[in-house]
């Protein structure tokens, strides 16, 4: 998943950030402890290079200066550390930001944690946030056109794709990203996510 570089204010947005418990995750504010792993898990070539604000190599700086935006508002919307329920591993983040088109969906989990379907846990619950917490007719998602596992969690939300676009990485430079949305009506016939 990218995140675009556009904010904006938008007070319909807003949301106010409530920590979520899913089957195996605990969605909650990132915090300073979280920065050594945070550290070790976004320093990576692999992981920068398919987000658009993911800086490498990745320091403490970095992670720092990343929390401050957290608690200061800063950085605008939810963001979360992504955790496991059972002993609090830090796996990543996620969130959901105000842009320009409306609320955006983004989320990004460490290679370590590939594969387990922990992304599209914590995407379902961000999604179920986005639309029990405020109006909004569509939820937005993007990705690289090269980030196949990405599309594969947003395909597995529901999302329908809508387009492609341009994203300048602060790693990777001026990129082409498959842009998805998910409506409101679709996301009422999914909320099961069973069925997706």
């Amino acid at each position: 998943m990218v995140a675009e570089k556009e904010d904006v204010e938008d007070e319909s947005l807003h949301i106010d950030c409530p920590v979520l418990v899913t089957e195996r995750l605990v969605l909650r504010p990132p915090h300073k402890d979280d920065v050594p792993e945070l550290v070790e898990l976004a320093n990576n070539r692999k992981l920068a290079e398919m987000l658009g604000r993911m800086p490498h190599p990745y320091t403490q700086n970095h992670a720092h200066t990343f929390l401050e935006g957290t608690r200061n508002g800063a950085i605008a919307g939810c963001t979360y550390a992504v955790t496991l329920a059972d002993n609090g591993a830090f796996l990543g983040c996620a969130g959901l930001h105000p842009r320009s088109q409306g609320l955006e969906l983004g989320y990004w989990i460490g290679e370590p944690y590939w594969g387990r379907g922990y992304a599209t846990e914590a995407a379902h619950a961000l999604v179920d946030l986005a639309f029990r917490a405020t109006l909004i007719d569509r939820l937005y998602v993007s990705c690289r056109v090269i980030n196949s596992a990405s599309r594969r969690v947003i395909h597995k939300c529901g999302f329908q794709y809508s387009g492609q676009g341009m994203l300048e990485s602060v790693y990777a430079g001026r990129v082409p990203t498959e842009r998805y949305a998910l409506d409101r009506a679709t996301w009422v016939s999914l909320r099961s996510w069973g069925q997706v």
